[in-house]
């Protein structure tokens, strides 16, 4: 034996002699914070009690113990949500954004995109991904110029001689709910065939002892009538934890569902399956224990899991003290008037019937678009707009996603078609007026299910699927099956509609890239086709537009056009009570 080789023998000896034994690692996950940085409410002016101050102090407790080896990943959906995180995305630029701050503060050693931060628009999160000390990851979002990956596929992490690699993948259902100018240059592949690609070249090239996946996807594949079978499946986080062996925990998100499970794979091992809800309220803790299997060279790895309620601590002064400036920039930000409303208008009567909430939305995607019809949902149920100066926040109680606005070509058979579609979410069949009028979950004896978080019985659909329409005049029956309520009299400007002309229709961007199903399901229009029937978009958000139409306007009358009715009428106004009741105590 040479010198050279004696020397390299001795040194692997004593090194494994040597180096600790055992190993305690704890993985921290944030997911869909929505731009909860600060314990205020800026949308209502109030105290909270969760935001990333909250967990800034859980983090410093666990940094603390000496005894373990502490990693931060967070798992997307981090710029939109609040007042914040807009006014840095697109008002305050000429700094780094104040997010990829509060992040390089709390030191976070990897992040995966979520579909929110993409639907900002390039010119944020290209940008944001510069300011940020860490890699932003998403192996299945690929460049269409090379075929390689948009941003960074994985990250490895050393904690001491333990190898950590980091998989991310976002939902790829992006092209479902976005404009293709918010993704220009990029195509979003499967989650299951991306897994399989990049398990491989981690396991080959790295060799790492943790293997952790970083998924902003939900855990239900059925979600929106999917199976295991659906490809490009927007939830298919369960569905790679089973079929692509080689993940040790994979950490999820985008549902806003806690998940604190442990499933078996194809190869008969286990793999750790955890997430938080959204916007600070908790976060998820793996928690592995380590040990050095001498005989066969490798770590034995013991994985336990939790979730942290973050209301439980308090905010962290010193984090506080660091972003003080946001709150102040933030607060002059929001409390600026924008117009005046004579009457107040709650969220909660868009459930029910025709609402002056709603019809704001209407009047504005009308007029700013000169469509013949406009679709519109209540993105919000549990608030509203009162009486009295109107400010930016209150702007977000009213509208509260970045969607961009379409003109769209329809015939008026897809609008028909369409509006049946989204009562067949939204209405029960009623059989008397002592039915319920919405259309809520049940289990199999028919029992009304409730949100353990509300204590309200739980929507079959989500209400931001419950598209009313406006410039025409149409009534609801109730009393008749899904497919055949819908009764269109005429234009409200008493212009005929003919169900085989063609109109202008004024609709989000969500919705007319065919999220809901409205456009694809309803009206039956194939996904490929929706693009071409897009008229004009917008280059602004929305609720940018609404915020300088109100300025416009000085005084606003929110009224209810009362353009559609619901009949039988006293079923409805029974039920309209009780439900409301329900939904509302």
């Amino acid at each position: 034996m040479n010198k050279l080789k004696a020397a390299f023998v001795i040194l692997f000896i004593v090194s494994a002699v040597c180096f600790p034994q055992t190993h305690k690692i704890k993985i921290i996950e944030t997911s869909d914070v929505h731009g909860m940085v600060l314990p205020f409410d800026f949308t209502n002016n109030r105290e909270a009690n969760f935001s990333l101050a909250h967990f800034s102090t859980f983090l410093n407790k666990e940094r603390a113990d000496t005894n373990q080896t502490v990693l931060l990943l967070d798992n997307g959906d981090i710029l939109q949500g609040t007042p914040l995180v807009y006014y840095y995305n697109f008002e305050r630029t000429d700094i780094p954004h104040v997010y990829a701050q509060v992040m390089n503060y709390l030191d976070y050693d990897a992040a995966t995109i979520g579909n929110h931060d993409i639907e900002t628009g390039h010119d944020v999160y290209d940008k944001f991904r510069t300011e940020i000390d860490f890699p932003w990851l998403a192996a299945n979002a690929v460049n269409v110029s090379d075929g390689e990956p948009y941003f960074q596929p994985y990250k490895i992490i050393m904690a001491e001689e333990i190898k950590i690699a980091v998989l991310g993948l976002i939902t790829p259902a992006i092209p479902n709910w976005l404009p293709e100018k918010i993704w220009e240059g990029m195509r979003f592949e499967d989650m299951i065939e991306t897994a399989r690609k990049w398990i491989a070249v981690i396991e080959e090239k790295e060799s790492p002892d943790i293997v952790i996946g970083l998924f902003h996807a939900g855990f239900d594949y059925t979600y929106g009538g999917q199976s295991e079978n659906s490809y490009l499946n927007e939830n298919a986080s369960q569905l790679v934890a089973k079929q692509v062996p080689g993940f040790d925990i994979i950490f999820i998100g985008h549902d806003h569902e806690t998940r604190d499970t442990v499933l078996t794979n194809i190869a008969g091992d286990n793999v750790y399956m955890l997430g938080p809800t959204s916007q600070a309220r908790n976060a998820a803790v793996a928690e592995v224990n380590l040990s050095f299997d001498k005989q066969n060279m490798k770590w034995d790895k013991e994985i336990d899991g939790y979730i942290v309620n973050l209301t439980e601590f308090e905010p962290d002064e010193n984090f506080l003290e660091r972003f003080d400036f946001a709150f102040d920039e933030t607060k002059e930000y929001v409390s600026k008037k924008i117009g005046t409303f004579s009457s107040s208008i709650p969220a909660s009567e868009s459930l029910f019937g025709d609402a002056a909430f709603t019809d704001l939305i209407h009047t504005t995607q009308l007029e700013l678009t000169g469509a013949d019809v406009s679709f519109t949902a209540p993105l919000s149920i549990n608030t509203s707009i009162d009486t009295g100066d109107i400010f930016v926040k209150d702007m977000f109680k009213l509208y509260r996603y970045e969607n961009l606005l379409y003109t769209m070509e329809l015939s008026g058979s897809e609008i028909k078609d369409y509006i049946e579609y989204s009562y067949s979410l939204w209405f029960n069949q009623m059989k008397s007026g002592d039915d319920n009028l919405l259309l809520f979950e049940t289990d199999e004896s028919g029992k009304l299910i409730y949100s353990e978080r509300s204590n309200s019985p739980m929507l079959k659909e989500r209400y931001y699927n419950f598209d009313s329409a406006e410039g025409i005049e149409y009534m609801v029956d109730v009393s008749k099956p899904a497919g055949d309520r819908i009764k269109i009299l005429g234009f409200t400007n008493g212009n005929e509609f003919n169900l085989s002309s063609k109109y202008k229709v004024a609709v989000n961007s969500y919705r007319g890239n065919g999220s809901g199903g409205h456009l694809t399901r309803g009206a039956g229009i194939d996904k490929e086709e929706l693009s071409k029937r897009i008229i004009n978009a917008t280059e602004k958000d929305l609720r940018f537009y609404m915020m300088k139409w109100i300025e416009g306007q000085g005084v606003v009358n929110p009224t209810a056009t009362n353009n559609w009715e619901v009949t039988p009428n006293d079923w409805w106004m029974k039920a309209k009570k009780k439900d409301y009741k329900l939904m509302f105590n």
